[in-house]
């Protein structure tokens, strides 16, 4: 029997987007192919390691990543434009992808970027696949924009968190897309800062990630142990909000013949050391909406 092919759109929304993976796997076992990818930020990430035949080796470093690797792979930047520059991340990618360009790749691939000076969403369909990932992960207050061909890119999840546009001239049965701002299932809280004591002394393995930054910036000098990372946070959850409001708007224009709903609560935006339960989450929402098709 042939395969249903299908036009992936991978959605932004931070360590949510592990359950991007988990789509994909369920897609993999019950015999859809996917013709392209479609994604922003997070989305940008998985979409490009599939694209590029790398799925296996992300999943498995991720699956192994501690709060301790993430804080690790933090090169704070203490000029201006962001928290972070993000070259230890895109090192690490790279040891992953090398040098590929997207016109390399085995299917379409199209990177969301936002340019934030003419406000506008910016396709990025060609050249470096790092430097489209790049431009596509650069969460305002967090990651450093970056500079490409002479525009100030930042995260694509700003304008489009769910990028269906690129897909619409795809000749594929299914148009699948994976909205990470779905509506809230619990409560949780992404730094730990307003259920935790901070002033008790938490075994390692439970510190929250708030109190790991902070103490990691008070190692490095005493200017970084007087920033508050909470204006981050609310800053964060500003942008979760935001983003939840733009997917609707855009998954109401413009409707994909299916949509995988991720709770926008589901995880923190970087507690990556959940990849396991997000992997896991992303493969029973999409058996949730696509058993019917089999």
């Amino acid at each position: 029997m042939k395969k249903k092919t299908v036009s992936l759109v991978l959605g932004s929304g931070g360590a949510r987007g592990l359950a991007h993976i988990g789509v994909i796997r369920w897609l993999e076992e019950h015999d859809f192919e996917i013709v392209s990818v479609s994604g922003c930020s997070i989305g940008t990430v998985v979409g490009g390691v599939y694209a590029a035949g790398k799925l296996d080796e992300f999943e498995a470093w991720m699956r192994t990543i501690t709060k301790l690797d993430i804080v690790s792979l933090m090169d704070f930047n203490w000029g201006k434009g962001g928290l972070i520059k993000g070259d230890k991340v895109m090192n690490r990618l790279g040891h992953i992808l090398g040098d590929l360009h997207i016109e390399d790749l085995s299917i379409p691939y199209t990177a969301v970027a936002a340019d934030i000076s003419n406000e506008k969403e910016v396709w990025l369909q060609k050249g470096s696949l790092l430097q489209a990932i790049r431009a596509s992960i650069s969460l305002p207050l967090y990651l450093m924009p970056i500079e490409f061909n002479g525009k100030t890119l930042i995260d694509g999840g700003v304008l489009n968190p769910v990028p269906i546009a690129p897909t619409f001239a795809d000749h594929s049965d299914i148009t699948l897309a994976v909205n990470l701002a779905g509506e809230i299932s619990h409560k949780i809280d992404d730094f730990g800062i307003n259920q935790v004591d901070i002033s008790a002394q938490e075994p390692e393995e439970d510190m929250p990630f708030h109190r790991k930054v902070s103490d990691y910036f008070g190692s490095l000098t005493e200017k970084a142990s007087r920033i508050d990372l909470g204006m981050y946070d609310i800053a964060n959850q500003a942008f979760d909000a935001m983003q939840s409001t733009i997917a609707r708007q855009k998954l109401a224009a413009y409707p994909p013949d299916i949509t995988v709903e991720i709770a926008r609560d589901a995880c923190g935006t970087f507690e990556f050391e959940r990849t396991a339960e997000m992997i896991d989450l992303g493969y029973e929402r999409a058996g949730h909406a696509l058993k019917h098709l089999l």
